[in-house]
């Protein structure tokens, strides 16, 4: 098939699966809505439960497709392809969209709200009345316990799965991998990879935000959530397969 046609078919294709990937972030704004009371340390949890998941369905669907379309079938290279590949578009569907979007809309600066929650939370740790010194000892520990806490986007480092997890997603992107060479014929439904995915970028926004979830800031979550969804998992599961592919019309995805 003509590579001008195959585009275009691609572009059909990801038209097509917008309306599916909206339906996605939608659930993604439920999924943040029910847990936006939950610490960082809950949403680091669900991070380190989606954001691997996400690592074993991608891995899984780019090392199958590279290993039924390639003749060259050894494990070390279905693993590398797998491993890179699930990686990266992992990497960047939920972690480098949804920061980019967390900083472009601010979610990451404290709210009044947010602001008075703690300093009502470390009053009611020191009831007590403190002395002139004491109070201005509290109050540099207050200062520095909200500049950590608080911490402008400027001064918080990015939280890359692969680097602070290390020992959850690079074993979970190999044994994706390593199923893709035992059983390339896997058939994974793309909702759950949408869905997955999903959950994996609302669990990072949940890690950083700071802000109360206005219409504004769901409207703004829901185009990071969709454009995060969309972009990677629909080039992991569609653009890749359809350019592997010859005849990309047989190529179907199960909803």
């Amino acid at each position: 098939m003509p590579i001008g046609k195959k585009l275009l078919h691609i572009l059909t294709e990801l038209k097509s699966h917008a309306p599916f990937t909206a339906i996605g972030a939608v659930f993604g704004i439920i999924f943040m809505i029910i847990f936006k009371n939950v610490s960082q340390i809950g949403s680091h949890r669900l991070f380190i439960i989606f954001h691997p998941g996400h690592v074993i369905l991608s891995a899984l669907v780019t090392a199958s497709m590279f290993h039924l379309h390639t003749v060259k079938k050894h494990l070390i290279l279905v693993l590398l392809v797998g491993y890179f590949g699930s990686i990266g578009i992992a990497t960047l569907s939920d972690i480098i969209i949804p920061e980019i979007g967390t900083r472009l809309l601010g979610l990451d600066i404290p709210t009044h709200a947010h602001l008075h929650q703690h300093s009502q939370t470390e009053n009611n740790e020191n009831p007590k009345t403190p002395t002139h010194s004491e109070h201005a000892a509290e109050h540099t520990i207050s200062e520095n316990q909200n500049t950590h806490t608080y911490s402008t986007h400027d001064e918080r480092k990015i939280h890359l799965g692969f680097i602070e997890d290390w020992y959850i997603v690079n074993p979970a992107a190999l044994l994706g991998a390593l199923i893709a060479f035992f059983i390339p014929n896997t058939k994974i439904p793309h909702a759950l990879h949408v869905l997955i995915g999903t959950w994996a970028s609302s669990s990072y926004l949940l890690m950083n935000m700071l802000s109360e979830m206005t219409i504004p800031v769901i409207l703004g979550i829901f185009a990071t959530l969709f454009l995060a969804t969309w972009l990677p998992c629909c080039i992991s599961d569609i653009v890749f397969p359809l350019l592997l592919v010859k005849e990309p019309l047989h190529l179907h995805h199960h909803h």
